[in-house]
């Protein structure tokens, strides 16, 4: 704390934090600053990147706002949309709104300095019934439920890439699944269960197709393409 108040600042920035007392966050005659990955109201809480691309969504954004008691409720200063193309994965995401948030940062310093800023109350923009939200991601999380639809899968697998990545089994082992393909089809297999040629391509059945894996880290071994894959596996 002491070492805070040296600085006199007139303004703080926090980004991807832990929450922080009010004795910090109300120091400054400005406040407190969080750049957040989403456009809240939506998404509040620790994975909005991860939460976003698993249900499917279009867009994303980023928002600033003033903190407050409860964790990522604060009144909104700006925000600004991104767009979530279909092979966006939350690596990628994150690369695009990381981009987007210290512009949108420089632009929320320069508004309130120029006192052209009205922030917003989070409650009068979207009902409380209607928000998503975005919590921690354990790994209980994390695992395939084959028995889903592909579209359900596929946007598990892009939600959880690079880290902490979706998984499955095979031969008793962990997969983990971090870029894959859609099939539409009507399985001739279980959900869960697994087609090869032991050569070019490895996909897993859901309920309405199948999943090509394209890039997977199987247990012990180091993250690799398909085909390096099962040049070396024996099925």
């Amino acid at each position: 704390m002491e070492e805070l108040r040296i600085y006199q600042a007139d303004l703080q920035v926090v980004v991807a934090f832990r929450m922080l007392p009010e004795a910090v966050w109300n120091m400054p005659p400005y406040g407190t600053i969080n750049v957040h990955a989403s456009l809240l109201p939506q998404y509040r809480g620790a994975a909005p990147i991860n939460h976003a691309i698993i249900n499917g969504e279009h867009v994303s954004g980023v928002s600033t706002f003033l903190l407050q008691h409860e964790i990522d409720t604060g009144k909104i200063l700006l925000s600004e949309e991104v767009a979530i193309a279909p092979d966006d994965n939350a690596g990628i995401l994150h690369d695009k709104l990381m981009h987007v948030g210290a512009q949108l940062l420089l632009k929320t310093l320069a508004g309130l300095k120029t006192n052209t800023l009205t922030p917003k109350a989070q409650s009068t923009l979207i009902p409380e019934s209607e928000l998503k939200h975005a919590p921690k991601i354990f790994k209980e999380n994390c695992q395939i439920d084959w028995n889903q639809d592909i579209d359900t899968i596929y946007n598990l697998i892009r939600g959880l890439s690079p880290y902490p990545a979706a998984y499955t089994s095979l031969d008793n082992k962990v997969l983990k699944l971090y870029v894959g393909t859609k099939e539409y089809s009507t399985p001739d297999i279980t959900p869960g269960d697994y087609k090869t040629d032991g050569k070019s391509y490895l996909k897993f059945a859901g309920n309405n197709g199948y999943i090509h894996v394209i890039q997977l880290q199987i247990e012990g071994k180091k993250k690799m393409e398909i085909i390096d894959f099962l040049r070396g596996y024996r099925f």
